[in-house]
């Protein structure tokens, strides 16, 4: 009986202990996930100060000038060019702002004096 309850225990905590490391092998066995780049987006309007292939400079009012990157993948839409207002998508890579969208806002309708 004791010889018994001795090879049941120890047939138990081997198989407990064989379950354990299939667990632990089985959670490793997968590669941990990279952190995933920032893929954050942020968006800003402002009046374009200059702009060319492969930058565009913002001016926001009463801020300081923000430089973003163009590249092939930036969509743009409307006519941007020096002095139109625009919203720029950006994203960041390090410490530069890429631009994602460029979108020209249509210019604001003038205010007529009511008579």
């Amino acid at each position: 009986m004791r010889y018994t309850l001795t090879a049941l225990m120890l047939v138990g905590m081997l198989a407990t202990s064989g379950l354990a490391i299939a667990q632990t092998t089985k959670s490793s066995s997968k590669p941990a996930a990279a952190k995933p780049a920032s893929t954050a987006t942020h968006s800003v309007q402002g009046v374009v100060k200059s702009v060319d292939a492969s930058s565009l400079v913002l001016t926001k009012s009463g801020k300081k000038d923000m430089t973003f990157k163009l590249d092939s993948t930036t969509q743009k839409d409307g006519s941007i060019a020096t002095g139109s207002a625009v919203s720029v998508r950006y994203r960041m890579e390090g410490s530069s702002m890429v631009a994602t969208a460029v979108n020209a806002e249509a210019p604001k309708p003038a205010k007529t004096a009511k008579k």
